[in-house]
């Protein structure tokens, strides 16, 4: 077997596994989809990959037992962006000081962000309760937006974007100019760092609509509930056999991350292959 035929073979190995892969992936969320549309009956009779007609009174079924899907819905987008934009910023302007300055212990501070990246949210959920609690933010989205603040994975991942595409020279050359820090970072180096602030700002926008575990413990009020808590009020006894009905949410659920991917994935991979390169 010569070179050429090995690279071919090759390539339909890799191929054929990532089309396998692209199946595994996709047809979960298509069979979501498809029982969205279906009654518990059809569902019942086991899987189909084609849409029936049932999603109307799906629909009607979850409105009629009181649950405000679409409350929930500019619920989860309102604090979603409200985190994805505090988050990304401050996370660049972090990183921008701990790139930039030379100040005693910025070794010891870029090591305990890498300890809070490792730190699961869970393991402090009790002392961060206890604190909000003091502060009087419980049930308040204050508490899920001002964390965002010193957001560690997202100082993270900006500072190593940053070290990849900062040029002092320019900041250097802007100084000289009279240029403020802030006018620096503002004018220079967020559209320097576009493509990476954009993934940033897509992973985050996707965890915080995810984020079931923070929202269940902080807020209390069902009128201020996200759409992944609506969702878990579906596993109560009301709904138990109205399947369709079940699909229905998690379907509303999924719809919003879908569509970000599909509008600003390219924006994750220009930001990867910028990030790679030193200009």
């Amino acid at each position: 077997m010569n070179y050429k035929t090995r690279t071919i073979l090759l390539r339909v190995i890799i191929y054929t596994f990532l089309a396998l892969m692209l199946v595994v992936t996709i047809v979960p969320i298509y069979i979501l989809m498809v029982n969205a549309t279906r009654s518990t009956y059809e569902i019942q009779q086991g899987v189909s990959l084609l849409p029936s007609t049932h999603m109307i009174d799906n629909y009607n079924i979850l409105v009629g037992r009181g649950m405000n899907l679409w409350q929930g819905f500019g619920n989860s987008l309102f604090l979603s962006v409200c985190m994805t934009f505090v988050g990304v910023y401050f996370a660049f302007l972090t990183a921008y000081g701990v790139s930039v300055y030379e100040f005693k212990g910025k070794t010891q501070l870029y090591n305990f962000i890498l300890v809070l990246v490792m730190i699961p949210m869970q393991l402090s959920i009790i002392g961060f309760y206890q604190y909000m609690s003091k502060l009087g933010l419980v049930d308040n989205y204050l508490s899920m937006i001002l964390p965002m603040l010193a957001n560690a994975g997202g100082v993270f991942f900006a500072k190593q974007y940053l070290d990849s595409v900062l040029i002092r020279d320019l900041i250097d050359a802007a100084r000289i100019d009279g240029c403020g820090e802030l006018r620096i970072f503002h004018d220079i180096m967020l559209p320097i760092a576009a493509p990476g602030a954009f993934t940033l700002a897509i992973f985050t926008f996707v965890a915080s609509w995810n984020n079931f575990f923070n929202a269940y413990i902080l807020i209390n009020s069902r009128e201020k509930y996200t759409l992944p808590m609506l969702v878990q009020t579906l596993r109560g006894d009301v709904y138990r056999t109205e399947y369709g009905s079940i699909y229905l949410g998690l379907a509303i659920t999924v719809v919003p991350i879908l569509v970000i991917y599909a509008l600003f994935s390219r924006y994750i991979i220009s930001g990867i292959a910028m990030g790679s390169l030193k200009e």
